[in-house]
């Protein structure tokens, strides 16, 4: 069942909201203008090339559409631009797919199509959870959280997800979840909607101290040394992705996969 603008040190598996991730969410809107912090000049050299953090908060919120219950939970508006966001990539999406599933039950006999996604931001939200802990993600926070809370799928993609499987796609998941989080991760996704086997040959979790040994990097991979050696490992038990989903780049780097998709989020970044 993983990821606002502050880097946090290598132990925790994000960066945060932090100036630098802040600056690169918002280049070439109209929120900071002038004066931004840009590539040439990553450490700001005047307080004026920082955003502001509780501006850019306050637009998180904003896009998201804010919706808080009478019991102080914070969700995501089905009507909010983000909702709008995610569902015109979810169409490209399944217009690309009816096509190459199609193409794909023609022209190969050799592989099976799949689809790989994240889990994270790319089919189950975490605003309620980054709202919850104020962006402040830790290890122990999430773990208490996963432990007794579904998260919402993202707009649609539980929808998605179960057409491409009717259509013929082996169906994948691929999170930088820890493995402990497994029973939790496959409990949220069962539960809201996503009716697709959820088992260990369907679910990757990050295994540190039991990395595959398809994995040359073991315990020490990167992000995309972790994903894209995984697409890799999945290809080689006779898949061709064809579609690989994900709202971080390093979700979608690498190789291994005929397009990528990436999902919205301002909410924190992985390198």
């Amino acid at each position: 069942m993983p990821r606002p603008a502050r880097f946090r040190p290598a132990l925790s598996r994000r960066a945060r909201l932090g100036a630098a991730t802040v600056a690169t969410l918002v280049a070439g809107t109209a929120v900071f203008g002038i004066g931004q912090a840009t590539a040439e000049h990553s450490v700001p050299r005047t307080d004026k090339e920082i955003p502001n953090l509780t501006q850019v908060q306050d637009k998180i919120k904003a896009y998201y559409g804010d919706t808080v219950t009478a019991d102080g939970e914070h969700y995501a508006s089905p009507r909010s631009n983000y909702a709008h966001q995610v569902r015109g990539i979810e169409a490209k999406a399944r217009t690309y797919l009816s096509k190459a599933l199609a193409q794909h039950g023609r022209t190969s006999k050799q592989t099976k199509p799949a689809i790989v996604l994240d889990i994270d931001d790319t089919t189950l939200l975490t605003y309620n959870y980054e709202l919850q802990v104020g962006f402040h993600y830790t290890e122990e926070s999430q773990d208490k959280y996963l432990a007794h809370t579904d998260m919402d799928p993202v707009f649609g993609m539980d929808r998605l997800v179960n057409w491409a499987h009717d259509k013929g796609a082996e169906v994948f998941f691929l999170t930088g979840r820890k493995e402990a989080q497994r029973a939790w991760s496959t409990r949220n996704l069962k539960n809201v909607g996503y009716g697709v086997p959820l088992d260990r040959r369907h679910v990757y979790l990050k295994d540190k101290e039991h990395p595959p040994a398809y994995l040359p990097c073991g315990a020490t991979c990167t992000t995309i040394e972790y994903k894209s050696g995984t697409r890799k490992h999945i290809e080689s038990l006779g898949y061709n992705i064809v579609a690989n989903f994900g709202d971080q780049y390093s979700d979608l780097r690498g190789g291994a996969g005929d397009r990528t998709f990436k999902m919205p989020n301002p909410m924190y970044y992985l390198p």
